[in-house]
């Protein structure tokens, strides 16, 4: 069965949380929270802002990371940044599968408002939340810009981008 638009989970709702509970809660598809090169010490941080109460399936956290990591390896080398995720997705996703195809609408009127199975997981956030952050060299600053901007492309969310330290070292750039 495909999987259901991404519209049907934007919308904020009851946070349901307790896996312990839930039987067959999907795995999250987030690779890794943090890339680059953690060991060293960058000046400028980057960090792409929430503008409004959304909630954001795993598979998008990924695909903005996967964009954001591979425009700066590619741009400025792998060992010249760090990025990290600073949501996680805790919020379980349910959806009440229904007959597809012809002649389903006969079967599909029962038991409406079901509670649903478990199908993926979100975060949900808020407006002002980080959700991105990336330390770069100042000489690398507007690769940085130009990689949280196409991460933010794969959001669900407007998004804007915040230079939260390293600001003095870019007079001029900003």
């Amino acid at each position: 069965m495909a999987r259901k638009p991404a519209r049907m989970w934007r919308r904020l709702e009851r946070p349901y949380t307790r896996v312990e509970y839930i039987d067959g809660v999907p795995g999250i598809r987030i690779r890794q929270f943090e890339m680059g090169n953690r060991s060293a010490t960058f000046p400028v941080m980057v960090t792409l802002v929430a503008e409004e109460a959304v909630q954001i399936r795993d598979v998008a956290l990924e695909a903005a990371r996967l964009a954001a990591g591979k425009y700066m390896a590619k741009m400025a080398g792998s060992s010249s940044f760090k990025l990290k995720i600073r949501i996680y997705p805790h919020h379980v996703l349910r959806e009440h599968k229904m007959a597809v195809g012809a002649g389903a609408d006969r079967i599909s009127q029962g038991m409406r408002r079901a509670f649903g199975k478990p199908v993926g997981r979100a975060a949900r956030v808020f407006p002002g939340t980080k959700i991105l952050s990336l330390w770069v060299k100042p000489e690398h600053f507007d690769f940085a810009k130009e990689a949280l901007k196409r991460a933010g492309q794969k959001l669900p969310t407007p998004t804007k981008i915040v230079v939260e330290r390293g600001a003095e070292l870019l007079k001029g750039k900003i």
